[in-house]
């Protein structure tokens, strides 16, 4: 016999949950959530460094057959359940082995957003540079390597980024991320459309551009073909949690399908013109493409505004609206990291939420530290006694990638395969609608999904071995 007493719990719980304002509100801050600085430089990095056409065309490819049926699974699930990943496994599958994916989410995102923050720290400290004027001459590289070397700075910047998220998250799905997103992706979008409008005309783009558009399958290895399948799945979010976060905000009413088409289209389109943006700029600058790491954007990208015309203020107009572009990709989807744990406070443990907020950024903040002096003189403190071990590399390879593969892997197989999930997502169009593309996207979430996810976890292992 159902548990009267624990449905009618669950009923008045659910109706005091949040939700979003409006269908748009809920796409900004979802897009948000997704976009991020593997948008803006991840994307940028990896396809220079694999052929940039023919990994862009693989990219577009993953990001349709398997980024979109596992965003469309989490919404689902998070739609559903509503409830955190940690709660939404346990409301769906009550007693089973799945929850196991949602406590993965949740961890890996408290670690996540300590290391993230530091790198994100650096945005905020060169918008700072760029727009005092102070980039774009002398020695990029050394610059560069002077800030990671300072303590102070970056235990500084790190503090003020998480600060800035900690702030937002706190107050609320509403006042918080959802007035925030409504500010913040503007912004995002409009940076990005004038400054990819000024890198295409300047002298020497031609080369750029046609290195980011005219596909060549001869640049298509093995290798870059799995890198682009693994940047479709990471940029996109997929296994952090937080598309099942921000669905359990979404109304009953939502069309589910064409809300994730309206989020693919925004993270990718931001990747997309990401890579217009930087292939044209490092080609006027004389940069090859596949510049590695931290290099694409703090060393090639600033050393390069000094040349930007109309002098003077040319690169300093370019330069600052580059890295507050960087910071606000960052920001937003710092905000979708922390949520993900505030959220599983308040559900599971009634935590108020300014408490829960403050809390996670307090914790992430201590893991951030060790990171953030990794580059200076206590650079044994990110090291693993006894075994020197990298704790950043360590902790980036584990959480950052492994977590999240193993995370939406379950998703995938969750919904693709349980009677529980499958009927979780019975209703992905909405109450009031029909999913015209039901059978495909079944399809895509038993079969292909599940295959290419393993392939990607399979990759990794075997460049963990390799390295």
């Amino acid at each position: 016999m159902p548990d009267a007493g624990g449905a009618e719990r669950i009923d008045r719980e659910d109706r005091g949950r949040a939700t979003w304002g409006s269908k748009l509100a809920f796409l900004l801050a979802a897009a948000g959530g997704s976009v991020g600085l593997g948008n803006v430089w991840g994307f940028p990095t990896l396809a220079g460094q694999n052929g940039g056409a023919a990994f862009l065309a693989v990219y577009l490819l993953a990001v349709a057959t398997i980024g979109t049926p596992v965003m469309l699974a989490e919404l689902a699930i998070g739609r559903r359940a509503r409830r955190n990943p940690i709660g939404a496994f346990r409301r769906i599958a009550p007693g089973t082995a799945w929850v196991a994916f949602g406590i993965l989410a949740v961890f890996s995102m408290i670690v996540i957003i300590g290391f993230y923050s530091v790198v994100a720290g650096w945005t905020l400290v060169y918008v700072g540079r760029a727009a005092s004027g102070g980039l774009g001459g002398g020695d990029a590289a050394a610059a560069f390597a002077e800030l990671a070397a300072d303590p102070a700075r970056a235990i500084g910047s790190t503090f003020a980024f998480l600060g800035l998220t900690v702030a937002i998250v706190a107050g609320g799905v509403r006042r918080g991320i959802e007035r925030w997103s409504k500010i913040l992706m503007p912004i995002l979008f409009v940076l990005l459309a004038l400054l990819t409008a000024r890198a295409v005309t300047l002298e020497g783009a031609g080369g750029g551009l046609a290195f980011y558009l005219q596909v060549d399958l001869g640049e298509l290895t093995p290798a870059a073909v799995l890198a682009a399948v693994g940047q479709a799945f990471f940029s996109l979010s997929l296994g952090t949690g937080a598309m099942i976060t921000y669905g359990s905000y979404v109304s009953a009413e939502d069309d589910l399908p064409s809300s994730t088409a309206w989020i693919v289209g925004l993270d990718t389109g931001v990747a997309f013109l990401a890579g217009l943006l930087v292939f044209p700029t490092l080609f006027h600058a004389g940069f090859p493409p596949d510049v590695e790491g931290p290099g694409m954007v703090f060393v090639a990208i600033a050393s390069l505004l000094g040349s930007i015309p109309p002098e003077p203020w040319g690169g300093l107009v370019f330069g600052t609206g580059f890295f507050l572009l960087l910071a606000v990709a960052a920001l937003t989807s710092g905000i979708a990291m922390l949520e993900i744990p505030v959220s599983w406070l308040i559900d599971e443990r009634g935590a108020p939420r300014r408490k829960a907020a403050v809390g996670i950024g307090a914790v992430a903040f201590a893991l951030g530290i060790p990171i953030a002096l990794s580059g200076g003189a206590v650079e044994t403190l990110s090291r693993l006694p006894g075994l020197g071990i990298d704790l950043l590399s360590l902790l980036f390879t584990v959480f950052g990638q492994y977590a999240l593969v193993v995370g939406a892997l379950g998703v995938s197989l969750f919904v693709g395969w349980s009677r529980k999930g499958r009927e979780a997502a019975r209703e992905i169009a909405g109450a009031s609608a029909r999913f015209a593309l039901e059978g495909p996207w079944r399809l895509l979430i038993r079969f292909v999904c599940p295959v290419a996810i393993g392939g990607i976890l399979v990759s990794l292992v075997a460049a963990s071995i390799a390295g």
